[in-house]
This record gives structure tokens, C-alpha cells and sequence, in this order.
């Protein structure tokens, strides 16, 4: 299957008249993103990704070349960006989220600009874009130069509350998004900023976040079908990005066949005393009052079956237990299952490539 590109694409400010001009420019970037267009152009109708390896071990995956075009013109389609697009390649190429940032140049035709996937990618740069990628920590990192991104999606893990507060008055529309390399990165997104107030007939000060907002929940994006499985997990109908059905192990509130809510891994939820607790909601009540990295998981337990702990990634453990040990008995959102039980510090978490957070082998080295 030989594949083209699209008239209108650049990289870095530069033209190609034909994919070898382009395969030999890409030398002088970096050796990921030649093996990565060298199999983009030959003749076979797939290409070979990383998982990234946060659920469980990383493995390759053969993932169709047209499911990967028809992603792009999905995004391209829900953001509205068309050719000449300016965008910011600012992750790495060794995985399906930064492969996706070249594909969608390649194929709606943007003005693409590569930069190494550092933690502050906008740092030393003046220009402005109108489409990007990060991660959350390159978020948090790039605050004072955001403005010069219009539209920003942010994938590989959960955007704190209080980054979530930060942006909230940021010109950039942020979003964040769902999806896996199966399916071939985000099949949902959700906004993170400038919300639609809702018309309710309260007073100002009985509201609170969710009698205002609307948009709290995902959204599909074109040619998507959602529904579940007998353990509540989402599942997905993608005909134009996967051959099969996935059945995921997120749990979620399915609010219609387009829309969800997010609530946790099945894999995660900890049985304690009877009562199941989902981790990833107890930790967006905790970043109220933790700015290290941390999570929680459950542990056995001879009297409750499991028991919830907490684990901070914090070097001055001794001061920060007390601190933290105040903070979570003012935290009135905590029901009484909700508190843990025990309290762990590490002086750093195990992490993917992708600086994803390793639940497990964090569990095990403690």
C-alpha cells in the first residue's frame, strides 16, 4: 500500500517535493522519525507501534495504515483544522501519540514543527500554533506560554483539579482525551476549559461545578459507537479505526451512545469491607489538597478483605506525613471508606517511557 502525502505539508517550514526528498530531511531530525516515515511509505498496509506499557507489559502492535488516515481526518473533522494547519510536535515518535501528530500533517496537510518532547517544549519558542499535543506535566510546565497554542489536546494521564483550575482562564481551548493505540490514540475528548454555563434557576452561591457546567463528560468523535459490558467497563464500535469491538477495562457512566463519564480501571477498584471504591475518583478528590504525585490502591487486609493506602512521591517523607495527615481531616469530600488507612512516601515512582506511572511495580517495590 503506497502511501502519498498531502500536498501542503511541511515540516519545519519546509516543502518536499516527493517522499524521498522528505525520508532524507528526516535524517537530520532524529532516527525515530525516519523509521517511522520509512514505514509509513512502503508497500505494506500497516504499520508496527508501542503500547506504551502503563496497564501492562508493553508489546508491538500491528495497526492498518487506513484506520490511521481515517483517525486523522476524524480529529482534523471534530477540531476543525484543515490544510495549513500550524501545529507542534512536542512528544515522542517512538509511540502511537506523537506517530499520530505526523500522520495528521501528513495527511490534512499542516505546517508540522518538530521539537525534542522535553517537559517545557514552548520554553524557546515565539511562534504560534494552532494545534498541539502534550502531556500533563508538559502543561503544568508550559502555563506562562500557552497562550501561543489555540487549541491543545492532552493525553497520557488524568489533568489535576488544580491545573484544571489554572487554565480555566487561559485564551487556549484545552481538552482532554481518551483513546489507547488500539484504537489508534483519542476515540473521545472532553473539555477542560472554557466551559458552557447552564441556565439554572439557584442562586449563585448555592452552585457548585457540577449545576454549572455542562461539559464534564467525554464526547466521541465522528463514526464512534459506545456501550457496556456486564461489569459496567466501556465498550467500543469503531469501524473506522479498529476491525473489532475493543472491551476495555475502564468503567464508566454511559450516558448515551456518544457520551460518558470516565469513573475508573476495573482493575483498579478496591473491594473494602464490602464496599467498592474506584481510586481514580478518590485521587481528584485528593489533588485538592496533594501537589506531589501520588495514588492510591488497595491492599490486602485480613479484617476488610483490602484496604485503602495512599502513596506520595515525596523525599521529606517525615514532614510531609504530618502536613498531609492535617490537610486529608479537613478534606470534607472524603466519605469514611474514602480515607486511607495507611500512608506510604517513595523519593520517586516507578514510570513507563512515557513517564506514565507504574501502580504496580510501585506496590511492589514498597
Amino acid at each position: 500500500m503506497q502511501t502519498s502525502f498531502h500536498k501542503s505539508f511541511k515540516l519545519n517550514g519546509k516543502s518536499f517535493v516527493n517522499k524521498e526528498a522528505l525520508l532524507q530531511y528526516s535524517k537530520t531530525i532524529n532516527n525515530s522519525i525516519v523509521v517511522f516515515l520509512t514505514d509509513w511509505f512502503n508497500e505494506q498496509d500497516f504499520v508496527v507501534v508501542q503500547t506504551s506499557g502503563s496497564t501492562g507489559k508493553p508489546k508491538p502492535i500491528q495497526i492498518k495504515k487506513e484506520f490511521m488516515k481515517n483517525s486523522a481526518l476524524a480529529t482534523g473533522d471534530f477540531f476543525n483544522l484543515s490544510e495549513n494547519t500550524t501545529a507542534l510536535l512536542c512528544l515522542s515518535t517512538d509511540y502511537i501519540a506523537g506517530k499520530m501528530m505526523l500522520v495528521r500533517a501528513l495527511v490534512l496537510g499542516w505546517e508540522l514543527d518538530i521539537v525534542d518532547p522535553i517537559s517545557n517544549p514552548l520554553k524557546d519558542l515565539n511562534k504560534e500554533y494552532d494545534f498541539s499535543a502534550m502531556v500533563p506535566l508538559q502543561l503544568r510546565n508550559s502555563l506562562e506560554e500557552l497562550d501561543r497554542i489555540k487549541q491543545l489536546i492532552v493525553g497520557g494521564g488524568v489533568v489535576a483539579n488544580d491545573l484544571i483550575e489554572v487554565i480555566q482562564e487561559k485564551k487556549t481551548k484545552i481538552f482532554a482525551t481518551y483513546g489507547m493505540t488500539e484504537t489508534v490514540t483519542h476515540i473521545a475528548v472532553k473539555k477542560l476549559n472554557h466551559f458552557t454555563l447552564f441556565r439554572v434557576e439557584a442562586t449563585k452561591q448555592s452552585l457548585n461545578k457540577k449545576d454549572v457546567y455542562k461539559e464534564e463528560f467525554y464526547q466521541t468523535l465522528p463514526n464512534v459507537e459506545l456501550s457496556q459490558d456486564n461489569r459496567n467497563c466501556l465498550v467500543i464500535n469503531a469501524p473506522k479505526v479498529a476491525n473489532e469491538q475493543i472491551v476495555t477495562n475502564d468503567v464508566v457512566n454511559l450516558l448515551s451512545e456518544t457520551t460518558f463519564e470516565w469513573l475508573g480501571r476495573f482493575d483498579n477498584v478496591i473491594n473494602s469491607g464490602g464496599v467498592k471504591l474506584h481510586p481514580e475518583k478518590i485521587e481528584e478528590k485528593l489533588s485538592k489538597v496533594i501537589t506531589q504525585r501520588f495514588f492510591v490502591a488497595g491492599v490486602s487486609d485480613t479484617i476488610l478483605g483490602e484496604k485503602l493506602i495512599l502513596i506520595v512521591e515525596d523525599v521529606n517523607s517525615i514532614e510531609a506525613k504530618k502536613s498531609l495527615k492535617t490537610k486529608l481531616e479537613k478534606l470534607d469530600k472524603l466519605s469514611k471508606y474514602e480515607i486511607p488507612k495507611e500512608i506510604y512516601f517513595v523519593d520517586q515512582f516507578i514510570e513507563t517511557e512515557t513517564k506514565k506511572i507504574q501502580r504496580s511495580k510501585t506496590l511492589d517495590f514498597i
